[in-house]
């Protein structure tokens, strides 16, 4: 349950728990999903699944989620085994803030990171209800970064939900991003993520929603990251140095007007890897 990781702005992940539903469009091509599916069959087949097993009482025979939350025990102390200094992705394969996550397991994951606090954690949700909810009984430390996906102009209450928690770094994760978001309050938030939708069926993001986004983030001082197109074809560089298709390493590129945008919290607006926003 716990993995290097090849999501650009992460190290590794570990998923104390796992299983989710689909609560939003930006769920629809679901990659944890269709990972769980992959591992419930894989350990279906072997003698000894180890944590494997837990994926099988998570999806329903289609290859769905079956709308239950398993904590993986086993994993629950991983990052204090892990010694040296890391930046994790917290549960990759479901969402702390699930209503079906008991709070008192909450609690326990974030008394793990307080222990071992030489890492830093990133947790993404879609429910910003809860985490809102929740967020006064949790114990948040400064090397807890928190944030909400929004994969539309529908869902930018999120963003004001994330605004009123504890945590101390704020971060949005505008992906899939599935149309224009229009002018935003970015108050508050440290860090921005954009990417395109990929898999199977993916929906096209853009160009200009992306650039508008970054352009938002220079103005109000806010860390941006550019991390996917998603599929290929909808990069509208077609020689992206940092396609696959061209010896890169993203399988749709990460290049927006040229630019590898891979800002992170706390880093200076001057810094070399942003450069001058280049007009399209």
């Amino acid at each position: 349950m716990a993995t290097n990781s090849s999501i650009e702005w992460t190290t590794r992940t570990w998923n104390p728990i796992v299983g989710c539903t689909m609560v939003s469009p930006g769920c629809g091509i679901c990659y944890a999903e269709r990972m769980s599916m992959r591992l419930a069959r894989m350990a279906a087949g072997e003698e000894n699944p180890g944590r494997k097993v837990h994926y099988r009482k998570v999806i329903n025979e289609r290859g769905h989620w079956n709308g239950h939350m398993q904590p993986v025990e086993e994993a629950l102390d991983d990052p204090l085994h892990w010694k040296q200094p890391t930046t994790i992705f917290v549960n990759s394969m479901s969402d702390l803030f699930h209503e079906n996550v008991d709070p008192a397991f909450i609690q326990r994951v974030f008394e793990v990171m307080g222990k071992a606090n030489w890492h830093q954690y990133q947790i993404l949700t879609k429910r910003s209800e809860r985490l809102r909810d929740l967020s006064p009984r949790l114990p948040w430390r400064e090397n807890i970064w928190q944030g909400v996906s929004v994969e539309s102009d529908k869902y930018l209450y999120r963003i004001d939900h994330l605004r009123s928690t504890g945590a101390h770094i704020k971060f949005l994760s505008l992906e899939p991003l599935l149309g224009p978001l229009g002018h935003f309050n970015l108050q508050g938030i440290d860090w921005v993520i954009v990417g395109g939708e990929s898999g199977p069926g993916c929906r096209p993001m853009s160009p200009d929603w992306a650039r508008d986004i970054r352009r938002q983030c220079a103005d109000a001082g806010v860390a941006f990251f550019f991390k996917q197109w998603g599929h290929f074809k909808n990069n509208p560089d077609q020689a992206d140095p940092t396609a696959k298709a061209n010896g890169g390493t993203a399988k749709g590129g990460r290049s927006l007007d040229g630019v590898v945008w891979s800002q992170m919290p706390g880093d200076g607006m001057s810094d070399a890897t942003a450069g001058e926003i280049p007009e399209p």
